[in-house]
């Protein structure tokens, strides 16, 4: 088995890339429209991770340790 792993290379399949970056990402897109963020984020642990700021705060302890930034607990 044989793993190649270049940044750029969904640039040379635009086409199927931008097909399979919807299909990653549809079901979170849905998941907002239909519930908002913060309810969304309640429910669904993955995509509570991926909330970096809030409200002008920080909320992801990688993002403050590489700023020097205080971490905040998000509201919900």
């Amino acid at each position: 088995m044989v793993h190649y792993c270049v940044a750029n290379m969904p640039g040379a399949v635009p086409h199927i890339s931008i097909k399979a970056l919807a299909n990653a990402t549809l079901s979170y897109i849905l998941r907002l429209a239909g519930q908002g963020l913060e309810q969304a984020a309640q429910r669904d642990p993955a995509l509570r991770k991926g909330i970096n700021l809030w409200q002008g705060k920080v909320t992801h302890k990688g993002v403050a340790e590489a700023h020097n930034l205080e971490l905040s607990s998000l509201p919900f």
